[in-house]
Protein backbone atom coordinates (compact mmCIF):
# COMPACT_ATOMS: atom_id res chain seq x y z
CA UNK A 1 0.00 0.00 0.00
CA UNK A 2 1.49 3.55 -1.00
CA UNK A 3 1.12 6.61 0.44
CA UNK A 4 -1.63 7.79 -1.04
CA UNK A 5 -3.92 4.98 -0.43
CA UNK A 6 -2.88 4.53 3.24
CA UNK A 7 -4.25 8.04 3.41
CA UNK A 8 -7.39 7.55 1.45
CA UNK A 9 -7.95 4.35 3.80
CA UNK A 10 -7.44 6.94 6.74
CA UNK A 11 -10.12 9.20 5.46
CA UNK A 12 -8.25 11.95 4.71
CA UNK A 13 -10.43 14.00 1.91
CA UNK A 14 -7.41 15.20 -0.45
CA UNK A 15 -4.54 12.60 0.00
CA UNK A 16 -3.03 14.05 -3.34
CA UNK A 17 -2.56 17.29 -2.20
CA UNK A 18 -0.42 18.83 1.20
CA UNK A 19 -3.27 20.12 3.22
CA UNK A 20 -2.92 17.11 5.37
CA UNK A 21 0.64 18.07 5.70
CA UNK A 22 -0.51 21.47 7.05
CA UNK A 23 -2.70 19.83 9.48
CA UNK A 24 0.33 17.46 10.53
CA UNK A 25 2.60 20.85 10.85
CA UNK A 26 -0.10 23.00 13.05
CA UNK A 27 -0.26 19.88 15.40
CA UNK A 28 2.91 19.84 16.13
CA UNK A 29 3.43 23.45 16.26
CA UNK A 30 1.00 23.96 18.61
CA UNK A 31 2.21 20.75 20.50
CA UNK A 32 6.03 22.34 20.61
CA UNK A 33 4.78 26.33 21.33
CA UNK A 34 2.75 25.17 24.16
CA UNK A 35 4.88 22.79 26.10
CA UNK A 36 7.74 25.19 25.75
CA UNK A 37 6.24 28.57 26.42
CA UNK A 38 4.58 26.77 29.47
CA UNK A 39 7.53 27.25 32.00
CA UNK A 40 8.54 30.85 30.98
CA UNK A 41 4.43 31.59 31.70
CA UNK A 42 4.70 29.65 35.02
CA UNK A 43 8.15 31.44 36.32
CA UNK A 44 6.17 35.00 35.21
CA UNK A 45 2.94 34.04 37.69
CA UNK A 46 4.51 32.73 40.56
CA UNK A 47 6.59 36.33 40.57
CA UNK A 48 3.44 38.55 40.08
CA UNK A 49 0.96 36.18 42.05
CA UNK A 50 -0.91 34.82 39.32
CA UNK A 51 -1.86 31.25 41.26
CA UNK A 52 -4.65 29.81 42.86
CA UNK A 53 -4.12 29.58 46.74
CA UNK A 54 -4.96 26.49 48.36
CA UNK A 55 -8.23 26.04 50.47
CA UNK A 56 -10.84 23.82 51.45
CA UNK A 57 -12.19 22.97 47.80
CA UNK A 58 -8.97 22.87 46.37
CA UNK A 59 -6.45 20.12 45.88
CA UNK A 60 -3.02 21.69 45.28
CA UNK A 61 -1.45 21.89 48.84
CA UNK A 62 0.30 25.09 47.79
CA UNK A 63 0.09 28.29 45.13
CA UNK A 64 -0.49 26.65 41.80
CA UNK A 65 0.04 28.95 38.62
CA UNK A 66 -3.40 29.55 37.25
CA UNK A 67 -2.53 31.06 33.74
CA UNK A 68 -1.91 27.77 32.03
CA UNK A 69 -4.95 28.76 29.57
CA UNK A 70 -2.35 31.90 27.84
CA UNK A 71 0.11 29.52 27.05
CA UNK A 72 -2.22 27.23 25.42
CA UNK A 73 -3.95 30.34 23.53
CA UNK A 74 -0.01 31.34 22.10
CA UNK A 75 0.47 27.86 20.50
CA UNK A 76 -2.85 27.95 18.82
CA UNK A 77 -2.78 31.09 17.84
CA UNK A 78 0.98 30.49 16.53
CA UNK A 79 0.19 27.29 14.97
CA UNK A 80 -2.64 29.17 12.44
CA UNK A 81 -0.72 31.85 11.67
CA UNK A 82 2.09 28.90 10.52
CA UNK A 83 -0.84 27.26 8.54
CA UNK A 84 -1.78 30.20 6.97
CA UNK A 85 1.76 31.01 5.79
CA UNK A 86 1.90 27.21 4.30
CA UNK A 87 -0.47 27.49 1.83
CA UNK A 88 -1.58 23.99 0.99
CA UNK A 89 -4.40 24.39 2.44
CA UNK A 90 -7.09 27.39 1.07
CA UNK A 91 -7.24 28.76 4.22
CA UNK A 92 -8.86 31.84 2.19
CA UNK A 93 -11.91 30.08 1.95
CA UNK A 94 -12.28 29.39 5.73
CA UNK A 95 -11.00 32.36 7.18
CA UNK A 96 -13.96 33.74 8.46
CA UNK A 97 -15.38 30.58 10.03
CA UNK A 98 -11.70 30.08 11.39
CA UNK A 99 -11.41 33.98 12.63
CA UNK A 100 -15.21 34.18 14.38
CA UNK A 101 -13.79 30.89 16.31
CA UNK A 102 -10.56 32.80 17.23
CA UNK A 103 -12.33 35.89 18.36
CA UNK A 104 -15.10 34.05 20.40
CA UNK A 105 -11.93 32.19 21.84
CA UNK A 106 -9.95 35.54 22.33
CA UNK A 107 -12.94 37.12 24.44
CA UNK A 108 -13.24 34.15 26.84
CA UNK A 109 -9.81 33.86 27.25
CA UNK A 110 -9.23 37.43 28.30
CA UNK A 111 -12.38 37.24 30.79
CA UNK A 112 -11.34 34.15 31.53
CA UNK A 113 -8.37 35.57 33.25
CA UNK A 114 -9.29 38.22 34.75
CA UNK A 115 -11.75 36.09 36.30
CA UNK A 116 -9.16 33.83 37.79
CA UNK A 117 -6.99 36.92 38.97
CA UNK A 118 -9.33 39.56 40.42
CA UNK A 119 -13.01 37.72 40.27
CA UNK A 120 -15.92 38.83 37.83
CA UNK A 121 -19.34 38.36 38.81
CA UNK A 122 -20.71 35.10 37.54
CA UNK A 123 -23.83 36.84 34.92
CA UNK A 124 -21.25 38.68 33.44
CA UNK A 125 -19.39 35.69 32.77
CA UNK A 126 -22.65 34.21 31.29
CA UNK A 127 -23.27 37.16 29.07
CA UNK A 128 -19.83 36.92 27.62
CA UNK A 129 -20.08 33.64 26.57
CA UNK A 130 -23.72 34.24 25.10
CA UNK A 131 -22.25 36.74 23.14
CA UNK A 132 -19.30 34.49 21.52
CA UNK A 133 -21.74 31.82 21.43
CA UNK A 134 -24.34 34.78 18.63
CA UNK A 135 -21.08 35.21 16.78
CA UNK A 136 -21.70 31.78 15.39
CA UNK A 137 -24.72 32.29 14.44
CA UNK A 138 -24.00 35.73 13.21
CA UNK A 139 -21.28 33.66 10.52
CA UNK A 140 -23.85 31.13 10.02
CA UNK A 141 -21.85 28.42 11.87
CA UNK A 142 -23.90 27.41 14.63
CA UNK A 143 -26.93 24.66 14.45
CA UNK A 144 -29.47 24.96 11.91
CA UNK A 145 -32.68 23.53 12.82
CA UNK A 146 -35.15 22.28 9.75
CA UNK A 147 -38.33 20.72 11.67
CA UNK A 148 -40.17 23.46 8.94
CA UNK A 149 -41.51 26.04 11.22
CA UNK A 150 -41.71 29.91 10.81
CA UNK A 151 -39.78 29.61 14.31
CA UNK A 152 -36.97 27.46 13.07
CA UNK A 153 -34.53 30.38 12.92
CA UNK A 154 -35.10 31.32 16.39
CA UNK A 155 -34.83 27.95 17.69
CA UNK A 156 -31.47 27.49 15.71
CA UNK A 157 -30.33 30.49 17.68
CA UNK A 158 -31.51 28.95 21.11
CA UNK A 159 -29.75 25.55 20.41
CA UNK A 160 -26.59 26.80 19.69
CA UNK A 161 -26.47 29.01 22.24
CA UNK A 162 -27.28 26.26 24.86
CA UNK A 163 -24.53 24.22 23.63
CA UNK A 164 -21.71 26.74 23.45
CA UNK A 165 -22.95 28.00 26.86
CA UNK A 166 -23.22 24.40 28.27
CA UNK A 167 -20.07 23.23 26.72
CA UNK A 168 -17.93 26.12 27.90
CA UNK A 169 -19.38 25.69 31.17
CA UNK A 170 -18.46 21.77 31.38
CA UNK A 171 -15.79 22.00 30.60
CA UNK A 172 -14.35 24.37 33.24
CA UNK A 173 -16.70 23.03 36.04
CA UNK A 174 -14.63 19.65 34.94
CA UNK A 175 -10.83 21.75 35.12
CA UNK A 176 -10.60 20.64 39.30
CA UNK A 177 -7.81 17.44 39.25
CA UNK A 178 -4.32 17.67 37.31
CA UNK A 179 -4.39 16.16 33.79
CA UNK A 180 -8.11 15.50 33.92
CA UNK A 181 -9.71 18.52 31.41
CA UNK A 182 -6.55 18.88 29.46
CA UNK A 183 -6.76 14.87 28.89
CA UNK A 184 -10.16 14.87 28.18
CA UNK A 185 -9.69 18.23 25.46
CA UNK A 186 -6.86 16.24 23.84
CA UNK A 187 -9.24 13.26 23.29
CA UNK A 188 -12.12 15.11 21.80
CA UNK A 189 -10.25 17.33 19.97
CA UNK A 190 -8.40 14.42 18.13
CA UNK A 191 -11.93 12.38 17.59
CA UNK A 192 -13.81 15.51 16.27
CA UNK A 193 -10.41 16.13 13.63
CA UNK A 194 -10.61 12.79 12.80
CA UNK A 195 -13.91 13.05 11.48
CA UNK A 196 -13.22 16.63 9.80
CA UNK A 197 -10.41 15.61 7.86
CA UNK A 198 -12.81 13.91 5.69
CA UNK A 199 -14.80 16.58 4.61
CA UNK A 200 -13.34 19.21 2.76
CA UNK A 201 -16.07 21.76 3.79
CA UNK A 202 -14.79 21.27 7.30
CA UNK A 203 -11.82 22.57 6.58
CA UNK A 204 -11.76 25.71 9.41
CA UNK A 205 -12.57 22.30 12.00
CA UNK A 206 -9.64 20.14 10.96
CA UNK A 207 -7.41 23.62 11.37
CA UNK A 208 -8.74 24.67 14.62
CA UNK A 209 -8.73 21.01 15.75
CA UNK A 210 -5.32 20.07 15.04
CA UNK A 211 -4.41 23.35 16.80
CA UNK A 212 -6.07 22.35 19.88
CA UNK A 213 -4.99 19.03 20.28
CA UNK A 214 -1.31 19.57 19.55
CA UNK A 215 -1.60 22.39 22.20
CA UNK A 216 -3.60 20.26 24.56
CA UNK A 217 -0.98 17.66 24.76
CA UNK A 218 1.93 20.12 24.92
CA UNK A 219 -0.14 21.51 28.02
CA UNK A 220 -0.68 17.84 29.66
CA UNK A 221 3.31 17.50 29.15
CA UNK A 222 3.30 20.06 32.44
CA UNK A 223 -0.33 19.26 34.03
CA UNK A 224 -0.68 15.44 34.69
CA UNK A 225 -0.16 15.14 38.27
CA UNK A 226 1.65 16.29 40.15
CA UNK A 227 1.11 19.27 37.88
CA UNK A 228 3.27 22.60 37.75
CA UNK A 229 0.54 24.81 36.58
CA UNK A 230 -3.09 24.49 35.29
CA UNK A 231 -5.06 26.04 32.86
CA UNK A 232 -7.29 28.59 35.10
CA UNK A 233 -10.76 29.49 33.68
CA UNK A 234 -8.95 31.49 30.45
CA UNK A 235 -7.25 27.51 29.22
CA UNK A 236 -10.88 25.89 30.31
CA UNK A 237 -13.19 28.73 28.42
CA UNK A 238 -10.92 28.49 25.67
CA UNK A 239 -11.16 24.81 25.33
CA UNK A 240 -14.71 24.59 25.78
CA UNK A 241 -16.03 27.02 23.02
CA UNK A 242 -13.75 25.87 20.21
CA UNK A 243 -14.78 22.19 20.85
CA UNK A 244 -18.33 23.11 20.77
CA UNK A 245 -17.81 25.43 17.94
CA UNK A 246 -16.17 23.35 15.79
CA UNK A 247 -18.36 20.13 17.03
CA UNK A 248 -21.05 21.67 14.93
CA UNK A 249 -19.84 23.53 12.12
CA UNK A 250 -20.26 22.26 8.77
CA UNK A 251 -24.20 23.62 9.88
CA UNK A 252 -24.90 20.43 11.78
CA UNK A 253 -28.94 20.58 10.73
CA UNK A 254 -30.91 19.18 13.39
CA UNK A 255 -34.47 17.63 11.70
CA UNK A 256 -34.69 15.12 15.03
CA UNK A 257 -33.24 15.06 18.46
CA UNK A 258 -31.01 12.05 17.23
CA UNK A 259 -28.91 14.86 15.35
CA UNK A 260 -27.31 15.65 18.72
CA UNK A 261 -26.50 12.67 20.00
CA UNK A 262 -23.01 12.42 17.92
CA UNK A 263 -22.34 16.14 19.59
CA UNK A 264 -23.20 15.28 22.77
CA UNK A 265 -21.47 11.63 22.70
CA UNK A 266 -17.91 13.47 21.87
CA UNK A 267 -18.02 16.04 24.73
CA UNK A 268 -20.13 12.98 27.02
CA UNK A 269 -18.05 12.83 30.19
CA UNK A 270 -18.16 17.11 30.59
CA UNK A 271 -22.10 16.48 30.11
CA UNK A 272 -22.97 13.63 32.51
CA UNK A 273 -20.58 15.66 35.18
CA UNK A 274 -22.21 18.67 34.84
CA UNK A 275 -25.35 17.66 34.61
CA UNK A 276 -24.90 15.48 38.06
CA UNK A 277 -23.78 18.20 39.62
CA UNK A 278 -26.63 20.44 38.44
CA UNK A 279 -28.94 17.49 39.64
CA UNK A 280 -27.76 16.89 42.99
CA UNK A 281 -27.57 20.53 44.09
CA UNK A 282 -30.94 21.42 42.69
CA UNK A 283 -32.01 18.74 44.88
CA UNK A 284 -30.29 20.11 48.06
CA UNK A 285 -31.79 23.48 47.70
CA UNK A 286 -28.97 24.91 46.43
CA UNK A 287 -27.97 27.28 43.77
CA UNK A 288 -26.06 25.52 41.01
CA UNK A 289 -24.37 27.83 39.33
CA UNK A 290 -22.89 29.68 42.35
CA UNK A 291 -22.42 26.86 44.95
CA UNK A 292 -19.14 24.90 45.37
CA UNK A 293 -18.15 21.44 46.51
CA UNK A 294 -16.88 18.36 46.00
CA UNK A 295 -19.47 16.58 44.25
CA UNK A 296 -17.76 16.29 40.75
CA UNK A 297 -17.13 12.43 39.02
CA UNK A 298 -13.70 13.03 40.13
CA UNK A 299 -14.31 13.89 43.55
CA UNK A 300 -16.05 10.61 43.82
CA UNK A 301 -13.16 8.47 42.37
CA UNK A 302 -10.68 9.92 44.89
CA UNK A 303 -13.06 9.36 47.70
CA UNK A 304 -12.99 6.03 46.54
CA UNK A 305 -9.19 5.71 47.03
CA UNK A 306 -8.15 6.44 43.11
CA UNK A 307 -5.30 8.64 43.12
CA UNK A 308 -5.02 11.81 41.22
CA UNK A 309 -3.02 9.98 38.44
CA UNK A 310 -5.86 6.90 38.18
CA UNK A 311 -8.75 9.23 38.32
CA UNK A 312 -7.65 10.80 35.27
CA UNK A 313 -6.84 7.85 33.76
CA UNK A 314 -10.07 6.20 34.28
CA UNK A 315 -11.96 9.24 32.78
CA UNK A 316 -9.44 9.55 29.99
CA UNK A 317 -10.53 5.76 29.58
CA UNK A 318 -14.68 6.68 29.50
CA UNK A 319 -13.82 9.82 27.12
CA UNK A 320 -12.16 7.44 24.67
CA UNK A 321 -14.88 5.04 24.84
CA UNK A 322 -17.45 7.58 23.85
CA UNK A 323 -15.65 8.89 21.50
CA UNK A 324 -15.31 5.66 19.57
CA UNK A 325 -19.00 5.09 19.92
CA UNK A 326 -19.53 9.16 18.50
CA UNK A 327 -17.14 8.03 15.65
CA UNK A 328 -19.11 4.60 14.74
CA UNK A 329 -22.80 6.96 15.16
CA UNK A 330 -21.09 9.37 12.35
CA UNK A 331 -19.86 6.31 10.14
CA UNK A 332 -16.13 6.05 9.98
CA UNK A 333 -14.80 3.02 8.80
CA UNK A 334 -13.22 0.64 11.59
CA UNK A 335 -9.44 1.23 9.84
CA UNK A 336 -10.18 5.28 10.94
CA UNK A 337 -11.37 4.66 14.24
CA UNK A 338 -9.14 2.18 15.16
CA UNK A 339 -5.93 4.53 13.51
CA UNK A 340 -7.91 7.47 15.77
CA UNK A 341 -8.17 5.60 19.17
CA UNK A 342 -4.95 4.49 18.67
CA UNK A 343 -2.68 7.60 18.42
CA UNK A 344 -4.68 8.89 21.05
CA UNK A 345 -3.57 6.24 23.16
CA UNK A 346 0.07 6.41 22.42
CA UNK A 347 0.37 10.40 22.82
CA UNK A 348 -1.38 10.11 25.84
CA UNK A 349 1.19 7.42 27.12
CA UNK A 350 4.10 8.92 25.64
CA UNK A 351 3.35 12.17 27.42
CA UNK A 352 2.77 10.76 30.61
CA UNK A 353 5.89 8.80 30.59
CA UNK A 354 7.71 11.56 29.90
CA UNK A 355 5.88 13.62 32.67
CA UNK A 356 6.66 10.63 35.34
CA UNK A 357 10.07 10.60 33.99
CA UNK A 358 10.59 14.06 34.76
CA UNK A 359 9.07 13.83 38.09
CA UNK A 360 11.53 10.67 38.89
CA UNK A 361 14.51 12.56 37.87
CA UNK A 362 14.11 15.62 39.67
CA UNK A 363 13.31 13.40 42.72
CA UNK A 364 16.17 11.23 42.76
Amino acid sequence: MNLYDLLRSLGIADPSGTGWLAVVFTFALAWGVTWRFIPAVRSFALRVGWADQPNARRLNREPLPNAGGLAIYAGVVAALVLASLLRPIVIEGVLAEVLTILLGGSILVLVGFIDDQFGLPPLFRLFTQILTALLLVANHSGIEATFGTPIDPLLSTVLTVLWVVGITNAINLMDGMDGLAGGVSFITAMSLLAVSAQFPTRAAATLLLAALGGAALGFLRHNFHPSHIIMGDAGAYFFGYVLAATSILGNLKVTTLFALVPPVLFLLLPVLDTTQVFVRRLMAGKNPLSTPGKDHLHHRLLALGLSQRRAAITLWGLTVVANWLAMKLQGMTPIVIHATMGSIVILLGFTVWQRMRNVASKSS
